[in-house]
């Protein structure tokens, strides 16, 4: 079976997304491999108010999203950056023990233990402990930019 020039320019259209993905695809090699990311092993730092932050994954996933996961403690009032700030990145918060408000744009949510808040690429936010006992929780940043978070 021959291939006419009229069936390539006819298949080529179906072809280009295909091609878009190739190299998400090729770069599994410097991809986040599967596995364990241990508490113990993270390194940690401290930030803003004493937050104690241990970094637990950093890097690219293997359809090519940046993802940065970390936990933070945080003393009663404190809070990891002095102002709300927005980036490129989505970001959630997974909260394990205390309080947290959560501001987006001009309006606050309380999150208990349990709860999850979730702040899309580039709007204003902020976090900050309301609680009496130190706040601790997950952050996941996922996004442009995302690998490189300080």
């Amino acid at each position: 079976m021959s291939i006419t020039r009229r069936t390539l320019c006819n298949l080529l259209p179906a072809l280009v997304p295909l091609a878009l993905e190739l190299p998400a695809l090729a770069d599994n090699d410097h991809a986040i491999p599967s596995g364990a990311f241990t508490f113990d092993k993270a390194p940690m730092h401290l930030a803003n108010n004493n937050a104690q932050i241990r970094l637990m994954l950093r890097g690219k996933l293997v359809t090519g999203e940046a993802i940065e996961i970390h936990q933070t403690t945080l003393p009663p009032g404190g809070a990891p950056t002095a102002t709300t700030h927005h980036h490129p990145h989505s970001e959630m918060w997974l909260i394990r023990e205390g309080v947290i408000e959560l501001t987006v744009g001009s309006k606050k949510y309380r999150l208990e233990p349990g709860s999850v808040g979730f702040v899309n690429s580039n709007e204003e936010h902020g976090i900050r402990n309301v609680g009496t006992v130190p706040a601790q929780y997950f952050v996941i940043a996922v996004g442009p930019g995302a690998e490189v978070l300080e």
